[in-house]
């Protein structure tokens, strides 16, 4: 194990360093990364961001973005990367499984594995960890990394509150979740002190969708909505011919549930996707309801409370019949 003396005089000197984060990276998972990315790139450290995947278009305007390696698409160079790194920082993510192939590579790397997250239950494979399951972000702990553990608040510029902004607005779903304490409002302040323009960002994640995002949107709420009022539950069911007809790239299904979830007396809101080799779902809840209980027990997932995703090898028919079986089982929680 790492303490946080030895992890302080590494970063004194300069580090060969791989920051990389779950697949799929969402605004939290990249902003986290970014905000990172740029603080080390101020100490003179060797620093290379390596998505395990794709990520939505509508994040690429991120500061450092440009610096960030698809592994997917660049295989023998982030190996390379991975296996001769000094440190590698694993960012809202707790399992090296969130990181697919990628995961055995760190996992046989030298290099000290640096953890940073907020999800519950973390697999034993880091050597130092910044956690909390309390923060509303990773971002928001990536603040408190550079700020507090290391003291280096004069080190967030504007392109380090920009990225941790993002992860903070995107995961907190623009402030409106319970865990948005005073505490995160304030470290959102200092970021926008720090340089970070709040309705530039907020313009650039949620308004610069595409038109077949928006018309996927319609069809959804249109066509693929179901109601289950006995239970105060709502049911987005999307096919492979939708994915098709609508031309769907990633981040395009993003958000869709929360449209389900903002229907009155809705505490439970389920988005289910049919992809090529498996059935995603997303939950999300209202108030105290365990989406992650779910996700957990019956999807081979996990997540939070109130925010939660699992998968299934099932069909989509078997895993929607699957889902509403589930809910009589929750009923007492349900018509709270």
């Amino acid at each position: 194990m790492l303490d946080t003396g030895s992890l302080i005089d590494l970063l004194g000197q300069p580090q060969k360093i791989v920051i990389t984060t779950h697949h799929k990276p969402d605004g939290d998972a990249l902003g986290s990364s970014l905000g990172l990315y740029n603080y080390l790139i101020q100490l003179g450290h060797h620093v290379h961001v390596i998505s395990p995947s794709d990520y939505p278009d509508f994040l690429t305007w991120l500061p450092g973005n440009e610096e960030v390696i698809v592994f997917t698409d660049r295989r023998e160079e982030s190996a390379s990367l991975i296996e001769n790194a000094t440190l590698i920082f694993c960012l809202d993510f707790n399992s090296l499984d969130r990181i697919n192939d990628m995961g055995e590579l760190v996992r046989a790397s030298g290099a000290y594995k640096i953890m940073i997250d907020h999800h519950l239950d973390p697999a034993d494979f880091d050597d130092y960890r910044h956690w909390n399951i309390n923060a509303c972000a990773t971002a928001q702990l990536v603040y408190d990394f550079i700020a507090n553990v290391l003291n280096h608040k004069d080190y967030i510029n504007k392109d380090v509150a920009t990225a941790l902004y993002t992860g903070i607005m995107t995961d907190s779903a623009s402030f409106r979740l319970p865990n948005t304490t005073a505490d995160v409002h304030r470290v959102v302040a200092e970021l926008i002190d720090k340089g970070a323009v709040n309705w530039r960002i907020h313009e650039l994640v949620y308004n610069s969708a595409s038109e077949n995002r928006i018309r996927l949107l319609g069809h959804c709420l249109t066509n693929c909505l179901e109601v289950l009022p006995e239970f105060n539950t709502a049911i987005i069911v999307l096919k492979k011919q939708d994915i098709a007809a609508y031309d769907v790239h990633t981040g395009d299904t993003e958000g869709i549930v929360n449209y389900a979830l903002s229907i009155t007396s809705i505490r439970l809101a389920a988005f289910i996707v049919e992809r090529d080799d498996q059935v995603k779902l997303s939950l999300r809840s209202k108030g105290d309801f365990p989406a992650n209980e779910i996700c957990k027990l019956y999807f081979n997932g996990g997540g939070h409370r109130n925010a939660a995703g699992g998968q299934s090898t099932d069909t989509i028919a078997q895993v929607v019949e699957q889902f509403k079986l589930i809910l009589p089982k929750y009923k007492k929680l349900l018509i709270q």
